[in-house]
């Protein structure tokens, strides 16, 4: 029972999975672990065959695939947009040569920008997907184009401000570890300090170690494990949709013969015989 339900787990991320980040588009890489899914139920679909969960699965995944596939299609499209992009404004930085980018200028970066969106504009015409992702596109060029060029006529500009980000998240990170607390709000008053628990040496800190009894400290363990084991789940999931799927229903195959080979009955040993 519980390998059916990591099943119906992966299916359920691969259907409602969401994501931020621009080039790692939740939709598409929900679509494409789904096909992964599939495959996988496929590949199987002889030893699983006589079980009636999985087949309407089968049926229930296939049916999704065969009504997105169009939508997938395109969207896959707006995500090679969205390179060519990335490429004509030369990011990341550690792409290109340090000799491409001081031969590099604002002008030059516009003028390839704006060829780019007509480009794009011709090919998006009677494409839902494409004509949305072009109207945002030219529209946040309009309005912030000529913002994001300074880096290319400041030396030492960075393209983003994602280390600053970072610096702030980890900050919120520690902040929330060391507080117990959910919300941040402090860190606008308190953001420049940090917390730190010592101890006066290695002797100390093992005998405070020793105060918790072991057996306590094995329950705890148990229990991080237990509740980590979903979102570890999930993560493999994520960075290797096919490979996870298919060991989690080797697993089930190899309890269903295990559970087969239980309930076969056993031939008793032969009687003795006396003779008279």
């Amino acid at each position: 029972m519980k390998i059916e339900t990591q099943v119906r787990a992966a299916i359920r991320d691969a259907v409602n999975r969401a994501s931020r980040k621009p080039f790692y588009w939740g939709g598409l890489k929900g679509y494409q672990q789904l096909e992964d899914v599939a495959e996988s139920l496929r590949q199987t679909e002889g030893v699983l065959a006589e079980n009636e969960f999985f087949q309407r699965l089968v049926l229930q995944v296939d049916r999704t695939l065969v009504q997105n596939k169009a939508l997938a299609a395109e969207l896959e499209q707006a995500h090679t947009w969205l390179r060519k992009v990335a490429a004509c404004l030369r990011y990341p930085q550690s792409s290109y040569s340090e000799a491409e980018r001081q031969n590099l200028n604002s002008q030059q970066v516009a003028y390839d920008m704006e060829n780019l969106l007509e480009q794009f504009r011709q090919e998006s015409e009677k494409k839902s997907i494409l004509s949305k992702f072009h109207h945002a596109l030219s529209k946040r060029w309009k309005d912030y184009g000529p913002e994001l060029l300074h880096c290319y006529d400041i030396p030492g500009l960075p393209q983003h401000n994602l280390k600053l980000e970072g610096f702030f998240n980890r900050l919120r990170c520690n902040q929330r570890r060391i507080s117990g607390r959910r919300s941040t709000k402090e860190l606008r008053d308190f953001g420049q300090f940090q917390a730190l628990f010592m101890v006066d040496s290695q002797d100390d800190l093992l005998e405070q170690i020793r105060c918790v009894p072991i057996e306590e400290y094995k329950k705890c363990r148990q229990r991080l494990e237990d509740s980590e084991s979903p979102r570890r789940f999930i993560h493999q999931l994520h960075r290797e949709p096919k490979k996870t799927i298919s060991r989690l229903l080797g697993r089930y195959v190899e309890r269903q013969r295990e559970l087969e080979s239980i309930s076969q009955p056993t031939n008793p040993p032969p009687l003795p015989v006396y003779n008279v």
